[in-house]
């Protein structure tokens, strides 16, 4: 299975982040592999989020999403295109007024995919996904 995982300091409070990664309809207004992000169903403290993504090809997948307000977000997959496994998550700590936010993804793709290639995908987008992060935070929270 490839992972990816990261750590980064943003310019807001807990709250304020957790806003962000929660909003996941607004998602493609920031995030430039997000096409489109609609929530299909909500149950007991979960939302079923349908993703619509660019990322060398278009695939679509849903999310099983568990909020833990203001701290957490993870996620888990519930069908998909590509994905066989796709589980991970936001976890969020105050750092002097600032969030430390912890990004952490693993994913098993359908079909046969080298464990070098398979890491790669994974960790293809996570630097410009990040820098996008930190320019949703100045926009809303300068």
């Amino acid at each position: 299975m490839a992972s990816a995982s990261t750590t980064e300091v943003f310019n807001c409070s807990c709250e304020d982040f957790f806003k962000i990664i929660s909003d996941y309809e607004h998602y493609p207004e920031f995030l430039s592999e997000v096409k489109h992000c609609e929530i299909i169903e909500e149950q007991e403290g979960r939302k079923l989020v349908e993703f619509t993504v660019n990322v060398l090809k278009t695939f679509k997948y849903k999310l099983w999403m568990t909020e833990d307000r203001p701290n957490k977000v993870s996620w888990e997959i519930h069908s998909g295109d590509v994905f066989k496994v796709s589980t991970g998550s936001w976890v969020l700590e105050n750092e002097a007024g600032k969030v430390r936010a912890t990004y952490n993804v693993e994913a098993q793709f359908k079909g046969f995919v080298p464990g070098p290639i398979a890491k790669g995908l994974v960790n293809v987008n996570l630097p410009n996904m990040i820098s996008s992060y930190h320019k949703r935070v100045e926009e809303l929270y300068g």
